[in-house]
């Protein structure tokens, strides 16, 4: 079984709200020296069967059409490792 990993964060020029509450709260909890945080998403995708390109293009096809939004969010796919 092969683990594929989606991560998806707001792209650079879209304004992240949740980050942006973290960062704030981040000195008030004892925490400087922060200079910014970005809030992404993170999935974990277990498919049959061993990772092979092609399996990789239909996770990059998921995350395309259903796990991000392409106007606004970037994402990455990687394969995490192989599953027993």
């Amino acid at each position: 079984m092969a683990r594929y990993v989606v991560d998806v964060m707001p792209k650079p020029e879209i304004l992240d709200p949740q980050g942006k509450a973290v960062l704030g709260a981040l000195p008030r909890l004892g925490f400087d020296g922060v200079a910014d945080v970005r809030q992404g998403k993170r999935f974990e995708i277990e498919i049959d069967g061993d990772a092979t390109d092609e399996r990789r293009a239909e996770v990059e096809k998921m995350a395309e059409t259903l796990l991000s939004n392409p106007v606004i969010e970037d994402f990455a796919v990687r394969v995490e490792e192989t599953v027993a």
